[in-house]
């Protein structure tokens, strides 16, 4: 067996390889861009190249320029298929695969099948089947159905999107081409006639296609696309290992250390992004496995982060045991083209004794990246001396000999001056020298500086101020007591310094784990814990080239395992880590674990959902039944039994009103069967149904016969909708009766009529006192009668089942509030002119009809 990988996805064969096929998708702003025809001129090119091509699904909705691009092609025959009692074609995926053709085009990515009509409910699944079989697909869609994007679209456009699919699907794609049109193209091209039926190009432009939507869609659609490129471009530069910065545009890096002058950074850092358009702003937060950086504040940390969020940024944690370096290295990965630094916080007299800072150190190993070293008010204000990974930085490790060696003959050459010699006795001498080896020697050098300066100390004050004066006395049994003395206070002191800034460091270790935690927390908070996000972001953290999460543990040097739970590892690869940065890692894992753990909770629960559902339903029924079938039950019951009756002789009269009684009860008992069944047929989808062009004019007689107290308003000569006549009567007739219900006495319930986007909304207007919005998910549910005091008006079926009916018909029913109070029921329907001339298959909106 031998394995090769198509955008993400492995494909095993046997005897022989098979190459993976290559997808190339065709993506726009908006309908009518050009993207069908792009991509059959495309085929068109390939086939008189000499390859192998066929048309596997193209619609041309009826656009005459798009068909003519069909002559020369071949095309597969489509597969009929039967839905609820319609007709519909789908794609010959099995037909495609054994024609087996070099090229295949298959539009409309984002499709949703018709049920039963093929083997995978998604055409992007069928074409992940034709590439594993090793073909090249073209293949167009829309921004709009990008699945990241469809809520924001909806909110911009005001219009659902129900069909979508995995951005990361398309991402796979080998190569994505923007088919672009300004706005003002695109509407002069709809006003021609060239997208839509003239029928429907005023309402088009009136809605979808404002000026605004198609301004906002596009810029969506090239920010994607640029995202899409600066990915392949970091891969590309990644496989060749490129470390020089190419400045495509303008990425802000702007580092923060947690002290107070973040804030200020970080503006300054979002001004300079935002002088290029497109420009990225980046925070980074370093660190170290030794402790945080001096000064720095976790509270402060989750307050910039938030800044850096809100100013529209992206807030990252690394660690590395050198600022400076780790600072520069994660510019260099991102591709940054300028890092924003503050002034160090260090006073003179401490930049003097620990030598340059970090700000310094970047300057040098920048190279091609601008540094900006931004003032700000806490600039030289003092700040605690940096921590290291050992007790004591090379710095000091080299100056506390040299001091243990110079301050001693410094101090020896000024008290020998004649005033000074004059002025101090042996005593104060003495105590002089054990103040220059306790108080700076020892502080600064450690424990071996300070034996370096005692010994020192002690022959350079033996020779020149204990008499007799220029000769040493060191077999006197003074000399020697002072000379000890000297080096074991020295050697006390210079260990309590080190133990302390032992101590100090490991604190300040557990204090960088556990920030280090509170930010992979803050991204789970945030809802970036997906399994995908988590293993990023361990990577990112720690600086590596990569990272997954597999079944087995592989060998090798760059390899770092760590276990993720039960039949899991999280692998790095990369640079070796360190063993205080391995049990960060260890606890990355464990998270990894934990949402690995919890998705496989999700589908356990996910599974077990629909049997509750099931039983609250039938529970539900139960209750209901117990009360709303008796009533209707108990008074024919009454009245059968009443006219079977010989003891009790009725006059014709009270005959008829007992027949009329017991017709009337029968009738509300079938009225509620009928409704149960129905409902259950729907929850079953075994509700057959007969849909063709239907006009609203047709339906309202009969459907508005049992309520007169409706008001029809101006129908706008509204088009025909795409529905099955009798369901679409019960659905109007249950809106209007419940509205009728909950409206005060001497107000109508008023119904009218509009087309917006391609679809019909029938608004049902009430007065009544309207629906919470707290109570709205509730509204649709069986067996509930929200605002009913009376219990004898059914089983609070009405609104379910016209939900359930409009649904089935591809429509919508959704509640809005009634300007000046009560509720408004808008149930929306697709035109019958755009449903009949898909045949079945997906609109411009995504729906396939039912």
């Amino acid at each position: 067996m031998s394995g090769a990988w198509t955008g993400g996805r492995e494909v095993r064969t046997g005897g022989g390889d098979v190459r993976p096929g290559r997808l190339k998708v065709y993506l726009g702003a908006a309908p009518g861009v050009g993207k069908t025809y792009r991509m059959l001129d495309e085929a068109r090119r390939r086939a008189a190249r000499g390859a192998d091509v066929v048309v596997g699904f193209v619609e041309c909705h009826g656009r005459p320029g798009t068909e003519a691009m069909l002559d020369g092609l071949e095309v597969v025959e489509r597969a009929p298929c039967s839905y609820r009692g319609a007709e519909f074609t789908e794609m010959d995926l099995a037909a495609v695969l054994a024609r087996r053709p070099q090229v295949a085009i298959v539009d409309e990515f984002a499709h949703s099948n018709v049920p039963g009509g093929g083997r995978n409910p998604k055409r992007w699944q069928d074409v992940e089947e034709l590439l594993a079989a090793g073909i090249d697909v073209i293949s167009a869609l829309n921004i709009q159905h990008l699945e990241s994007l469809n809520d924001v679209v909806e909110n911009i456009t005001k219009v659902p999107q129900h069909e979508t699919v995995p951005d990361e699907v398309v991402r796979r794609a080998h190569q994505i081409e923007l088919v672009d049109m300004p706005p003002e193209g695109l509407r002069r091209r709809m006003a021609h006639g060239n997208i839509y039926a003239p029928a429907k190009v005023d309402a088009a432009l009136a809605n979808y296609f404002r000026p605004g939507n198609l301004t906002a869609l596009r810029q969506l659609a090239l920010l994607w696309v640029a995202d899409r490129v600066d990915e392949a471009l970091q891969s590309y530069r990644s496989e060749h290992g490129i470390g020089g910065i190419w400045e495509i545009r303008e990425r802000v890096v702007v580092a923060l250390t947690g002290g107070p002058e973040g804030d200020t950074l970080i503006r300054r850092a979002a001004r300079i992004a935002d002088r290029s358009a497109g420009g990225d702003l980046l925070a980074v937060h370093v660190t170290r496995s030794d402790g945080l950086a001096a000064g720095s504040s976790h509270a402060s940390l989750v307050r910039q982060r938030r800044l850096v969020e809100d100013l529209g940024g992206s807030y990252h944690s690394v660690v590395g045991d050198d600022v400076a370096t780790a600072l520069v290295e994660f510019a260099r990965a991102e591709n940054a083209t300028q890092l924003v630094l503050g002034t160090s916080r260090r006073g003179r007299l401490e930049r003097f004794v620990t030598g340059r800072g970090t700000g310094e150190t970047v300057v040098e190993l920048s190279g091609d990246i601008d540094i900006h070293t931004v003032t700000h008010e806490r600039a030289g204000r003092g700040t605690l001396l940096p921590s290291r990974r050992r007790t004591l930085s090379t710095a000091r490790r080299i100056a506390g000999p040299v001091a243990g060696l110079l301050l001693p003959v410094a101090l020896t050459l000024l008290l020998d001056l004649g005033a000074a010699r004059d002025r101090f006795n042996l005593t104060s001498e003495a105590l002089l020298f054990l103040l220059a080896v306790v108080g700076v020697v020892a502080c600064i050098g450690g424990v071996a500086s300070a034996v370096i300066a005692s010994v020192t100390a002690s022959l350079l004050l033996n020779y020149w101020f204990i008499p007799p004066v220029g000769q040493f006395t060191l077999s006197d049994p003074n000399a020697l007591l002072a000379l000890a003395v000297f080096a074991v206070v020295a050697a006390v002191v210079a260990a309590v310094v080190d133990r302390s800034l032992r101590l100090s460091r490991r604190s300040a270790r557990a204090t960088a784990e556990a920030e280090t935690m509170s930010s992979l927390a803050g991204t789970i908070v945030r809802g970036g814990a997906t399994i995908p996000a988590l293993v990023e972001r361990t990577r990112e953290t720690f600086g590596m080239d990569s990272a997954e999460l597999v079944d087995e543990a592989p060998g090798g040097d760059d390899v770092t395992a760590v276990p993720a739970g039960p039949g899991a590892f999280l692998v790095l690869r990369g640079r070796p880590l360190p063993s205080s940065e391995r049990r960060v890692l260890a606890a990355f894992a464990a998270h990894v674990g934990a949402a690995v753990e919890r998705a496989r909770l999700a589908e356990a629960a996910a599974e077990v959902e629909p049997v509750k559902a099931a039983d609250r339903m039938r529970t539900a029924l139960l209750r209901a039944v117990g009360h709303d079938l008796r009533t209707p039950l108990a008074a024919g019951w009454a009245a059968v039994s009443s006219l079977r009756s010989r003891d009790v002789e009725f006059s014709d009269e009270d005959r008829g009103e007992l027949l009329a009684t017991a017709d009337e009860s029968m009738a509300k008992l079938n009225r509620l069967v009928e409704n149960l069944l129905d409902l259950s047929r729907l929850q079953a989808g075994a509700l057959a149904l007969n849909l063709r062009a239907t006009t609203i004019e047709e339906i309202l007689p009969t459907a508005l016969a049992d309520t007169p107290e409706v008001e029809v308003g101006d129908l706008e000569e509204v088009p025909a909708v795409l529905a099955d006549p009798p369901l679409l009567e019960r659905v109007i007739a249950n809106l209007a009766g419940n509205a009728a219900r909950h409206s005060p006495a001497g107000h109508k319930v008023l119904l009218t009529a509009s087309t917006h986007a391609g679809r019909v909304e029938l608004r049902v207007v009430d007065r009544g006192p309207g629906i919470p919005s707290t109570d709205r998910d509730r509204l649709f549910e069986p067996f509930q009668r929200l605002g009913d005091t009376d219990n004898t008006t059914g089983l609070g079926l009405g609104l379910a089942l016209s939900r359930g009916l409009t649904e089935a018909m591809d429509g919508t029913l959704t509640p809005e509030d009634t300007p000046g109070g009560g509720l408004t029921m808008v149930l929306s329907l697709p035109f019958a002119e755009r449903a009949e001339h898909r045949g079945g298959t997906q609109s411009a909106g995504g729906r396939w009809a039912r």
